[in-house]
């Protein structure tokens, strides 16, 4: 397996060479990266090289690395079902870069930006219709940015009174931030109820 996925790295890199930034084989599979605008080209290349045909979009996701310039990894997971095989595609974009959609390559990369977007605030260009598709309209924030606070900004609730759903400031009440370290994850030694009555035997 590693040795088609050496000959399929080498080929796509003799092909798509102004494409490609390098490429290795992490976790059975053939990882590419490539140039940030140069998208388009190349996710159409992988989809109609008689070669290669990936014909399927798994996945697009991304990754938030704060501390890098180029903040952010934009991944794509491809399957050809011809060849049984399967690629990473990546690309490293600043915060405030924009990638371009891959929606004229393959139509269900559309929600997959949405969802991009929605969680990371990534932009993509020339995308149709690119709103939140995760969380609410007025929602502020992007969920799955490191800096996101795990509490949230707002909190939402129905306010019997106003018979209305209404948004208010997150407010953590006391009771919320004790632990009793009755959970075996906090990693405290303690007895828990009834190991008291083991020992006694």
């Amino acid at each position: 397996m590693t040795d088609a996925l050496n000959e399929l790295g080498t080929y796509i890199e003799a092909k798509r060479g102004e494409d490609v930034a390098g490429w290795s084989i992490a976790f059975g599979e053939l990882m590419v990266e490539i140039l940030p605008g140069r998208v388009v080209p190349f996710m159409d290349f992988l989809k109609s090289d008689p070669t290669c045909r990936f014909g399927t979009l798994v996945d697009i996701t991304a990754i938030d690395w704060p501390e890098r310039a180029k903040r952010f990894d934009v991944v794509w997971h491809l399957l050809s079902m011809h060849r049984n095989q399967r690629i990473r595609i990546k690309t490293a974009i600043e915060e405030d870069q924009m990638v371009p959609s891959s929606v004229s390559v393959w139509p269900a990369a559309n929600w997959f930006e949405r969802e991009v977007f929605d969680m990371f605030g990534i932009l993509f260009s020339g995308h149709p219709d690119l709103r939140r598709l995760l969380t609410d309209y007025g929602f502020r924030g992007h969920p799955l940015r490191k800096d996101f606070p795990t509490t949230g900004y707002t909190e939402v609730r129905y306010d019997e009174v106003q018979k209305r759903v209404v948004y208010e400031p997150v407010k953590l009440v006391q009771e919320y931030r004790q632990f009793d370290f009755l959970s075996p994850w906090e990693g405290a030694q303690y007895i828990l109820p009834g190991d008291d009555k083991a020992e006694a035997k």
